[in-house]
């Protein structure tokens, strides 16, 4: 019976004094105990999920609560969202503009051409017409000396396009459709995806270190600061996440 009890204590069960105990009893007692211990280890076991899912669950950060009044008395609110929000904007008109499996004078007339350091529209520069539905005809007799600065401007837009040169008139076939066509203007999409990602990364370190300037804001309210400052700007990358995966299911005809 000695030999029982010290086995029971080791299990950490709380232990009762027995005396002249019968066998039957004493057999009762054991089986009550081990159904009292498994019940025990499955309550703490549930307790250490429920303290798992309080966390948040392992590695999965906690969702960051924005206080915009607090926000702005230490920082310029309203500037920090705008430039996030136009950088997703431009993408978008980016994503519309040179990016469609058809590419139409609507989309050459608009393109920006960068000229000593001043941007304008190739509309502004030159005459734009088609030829056929298959050729573009861009006449840049009016400004020549910026048809370096065209050509260039078309190889970046990501409309995949191949200007032939012929004196100050430019002819631009409009490729075909191919699969290969395709591909290459997801990977346009994926391009200027991470362009305005980083542009938004870029408004975020710019106000996290003026944030670091500010001494007279404690250490806590800082950390929280910055906190909601990464929260904000990954919810714009996150906004234009969803819509490069919409435009490269509609380049790859998914």
């Amino acid at each position: 019976m000695l030999r029982n009890a010290m086995h029971l204590a080791t299990l950490g069960v709380r232990q009762t004094r027995v005396i002249n105990c019968p066998q039957k009893h004493l057999a009762f007692l054991q089986n009550n105990c081990s159904n009292e211990i498994n019940l025990q280890v499955a309550r703490d076991y549930a307790k250490g999920k429920d303290k798992k899912k309080e966390k948040g669950g392992k590695g999965k950060p906690g969702k960051v609560e924005i206080n915009e009044q607090q926000l702005r008395e230490i920082l310029n609110f309203d500037g920090l969202n705008s430039q996030m929000e136009k950088s997703v904007l431009q993408m978008k008109e980016d994503f519309v503009k040179h990016l469609s499996l058809r590419s139409t004078s609507g989309a050459i007339d608009t393109l920006r051409i960068k000229v000593d350091g001043q941007e304008h529209e190739l509309q502004e520069l030159a005459q734009i017409s088609r030829k056929n539905p298959k050729t573009i005809i861009v006449n840049m007799i009016g400004f020549p000396q910026t048809i370096p600065d065209v050509l260039k401007a078309i190889e970046k837009s990501g409309m995949n396009l191949n200007p032939q040169q012929d004196g100050t008139t430019l002819f631009i076939p409009i490729p075909k459709v191919t699969k290969e066509h395709r591909e290459n203007l997801s990977k346009n999409a994926k391009a200027l995806f991470v362009k305005y990602r980083d542009a938004i990364r870029g408004v975020q370190n710019e106000h996290i270190r003026k944030l670091k300037k500010q001494p007279e804001l404690g250490k806590d309210d800082a950390f929280a600061a910055q906190a909601q400052v990464t929260a904000i700007a990954d919810r714009f990358i996150s906004e234009a996440d969803k819509l490069l995966a919409s435009k490269q299911k509609e380049l790859l005809g998914d």
